[in-house]
């Protein structure tokens, strides 16, 4: 199993196009639907779903040109799926002015548990702290968890906007990614990837901090 990572849009928002043989799902088409497209079509690649880690506005963007494209189920949790219609929540009437809204969403994801994609298996994790239906999706078979903006490479997701919750976001962090084996890589919504022994070393949010 292996990973592309897409930055799209004005944010640099990491989409993930993840690949078994010529099977794939997608992570956070958050813009620029015609970019993923193309990368799947150059390679001859079978999608089987979108995933979303949350659903603000540079994470969505591009879900309905892809979803359409290729007549795929989208997968989001339960607390945030009336963001992907409703531009307020999403945060894109704010941050560009112009409303985005995409249509509902085909599985709500409303507990953690292993969710089995075609050939792929995930362990969903809730992540909430950056917003309430943050979750994670961990590949033992890839070694890896695409977090969405829970856990960057030197950085944590940002709590300032609607939902959003400090202390939740550093216990998500400590009690469901700091839970995993340490050599997991982490593939983050923004910025490069890394992994969780590299942050628990040198991430400033994580050395020390203490959830009393």
């Amino acid at each position: 199993m292996k990973w592309k990572r897409i930055p799209l849009g004005p944010l640099q928002t990491n989409a993930y196009v993840v690949i078994k043989g010529k099977d794939c799902v997608l992570f956070d088409p958050g813009s620029e639907g015609e970019k993923v497209i193309e990368f799947i079509d150059s390679l001859g690649l079978k999608p089987h779903a979108i995933l979303l880690t949350h659903a603000h506005f540079d994470h969505i963007g591009g879900v309905d040109v892809v979803r359409e494209k290729y007549q795929i189920p989208v997968y989001i949790h339960v607390n945030e799926k009336d963001w992907l219609s409703d531009s307020s929540l999403n945060g894109s009437i704010f941050f560009m002015g112009s409303g985005i809204a995409v249509k509902e969403a085909n599985h709500l994801i409303e507990n953690e548990g292993e969710l089995q994609v075609g050939p792929f298996q995930f362990s969903v994790l809730e992540t909430p702290g950056h917003s309430p239906g943050s979750v994670s999706y961990y590949s033992e078979e890839a070694e890896a968890v695409i977090s969405g903006d829970t856990l960057f490479q030197g950085s944590i997701g940002r709590t300032d906007l609607p939902g959003g919750d400090h202390q939740q976001l550093m216990r998500s962090i400590d009690e469901k990614l700091l839970s995993l084996p340490e050599e997991t890589a982490v593939l983050p919504g923004h910025g490069m990837e890394t992994t969780l022994i590299d942050e628990m070393e040198t991430n400033p949010f994580l050395n020390g901090f203490s959830l009393g």
